[in-house]
């Protein structure tokens, strides 16, 4: 019996080739652009953060580029006279710490238990100590990285401060006509959630280092401005960047005494639990509705796909979802989700 056989022929149009190039285009075009993308975003923050205080100045008569001028003139000045003024004490004390926790690490790694000696493989305390390098190495570059995104959106945030209106309008003519007031909204709402997270973040960083440094330096800690500004930057990250900051604390208050190490890890506990639950719905109000789960969760996923900058951009990101909810996803969602989120969010607060 006779097979027919038949021939598949597959057409596909020259439109959709394109296509496939243009969208694989894109995305290498993102993943090289991932680090400007960062900085840009970061710059977005700082200017959503100094858009009140140029708005001030400016309602009092003054150019908008003269406001911008002062704001952030004056914000590069004040970084820069502390810098000055700390830059001799925390170079010879970044030196002391250096020292001292060598010296530790060897104690600890040559006092390791043979079942944990064990565990990471039999090494010896110099291949543990070897591998310990390249860690610490890795976390001082992604440090530098983040200083050097910083000033670069520095840069860029006087010129969004400048311009940053203009250009939100100039956007907003590509969205369509009857959703333009809800995206007016939604940009409103976005800019005060933001605001009020940088500045209170702000604030509560300030807080920190001013107490670290008092508690350390009344219990003779050595390197006590150098520990304080560890934990003002640490306490960037809401609920866990203190805690991280406790470690070194401890470890170098246990140089002192036994005594002065365990009041460091009481005393940054109480802080701690103090800057939760009385500190921080003082400082945030109500524009910040984020538990404690939904921090950590955006720092783990911030962390992961950007280091330390995605860490911190992740937070502010993330407390914009209660307006996109409200606004646009209530007729998507079940018909109480967004009135009990509103109902928990309030209880949080």
């Amino acid at each position: 019996m006779a097979q027919t056989e038949r021939l598949l022929s597959l057409d596909i149009p020259w439109r959709t080739i394109a296509k496939l190039i243009a969208g694989v285009a894109l995305v290498w075009l993102w993943l090289q652009l991932w680090d400007i993308v960062l900085v840009f975003i970061v710059a977005i923050l700082c200017a959503i953060a100094l858009d009140p205080v140029v708005s001030w100045l400016t309602r009092r008569g003054l150019p908008r580029w003269g406001a911008t001028t002062i704001v952030t003139v004056g914000l590069a000045a004040l970084i820069g006279a502390f810098a000055w003024m700390t830059w001799s004490s925390l170079s010879d004390q970044t030196r002391f710490v250096g020292e001292r926790f060598g010296e530790l690490e060897q104690r600890a790694l040559k006092s390791l238990p043979p079942w944990l000696n064990r565990a990471l493989g039999g090494k010896s305390p110099d291949q543990l100590q070897s591998q310990l390098a390249p860690m610490l190495l890795r976390v001082g570059k992604s440090a530098l990285s983040a200083i050097v995104v910083v000033v670069l959106g520095f840069v860029l945030t006087m010129y969004l401060l400048l311009e940053g209106r203009r250009t939100r309008d100039w956007l907003m003519a590509f969205v369509p006509a009857d959703k333009r007031g809800r995206m007016e909204r939604t940009l409103v709402e976005c800019e005060q959630a933001i605001f009020g997270y940088v500045a209170g973040n702000v604030a509560t960083s300030v807080f920190a280092f001013v107490f670290v440094l008092v508690v350390l330096s009344l219990l003779k800690v050595p390197a006590a401005l150098l520990l304080a500004l560890v934990a003002g930057i640490c306490d960037f990250i809401p609920v866990i960047g203190f805690v991280m900051s406790a470690a070194p604390a401890a470890l170098l208050a246990a140089t002192v005494s036994p005594t002065a190490s365990i009041l460091v890890v009481v005393l940054y506990g109480a802080y701690h639990l103090a800057e939760n639950y009385l500190i921080s719905p003082w400082v945030y109000g109500d524009r910040l509705k984020l538990s404690n789960v939904a921090v950590i969760l955006a720092f783990a996923v911030g962390a992961t796909l950007a280091g330390v900058i995605g860490a911190l951009i992740a937070l502010p990101i993330a407390a914009v979802y209660p307006t996109i909810e409200r606004i646009w996803l209530k007729d998507e969602l079940p018909e109480d989700t967004v009135r009990k989120h509103r109902a928990v969010e309030r209880w949080a607060g």
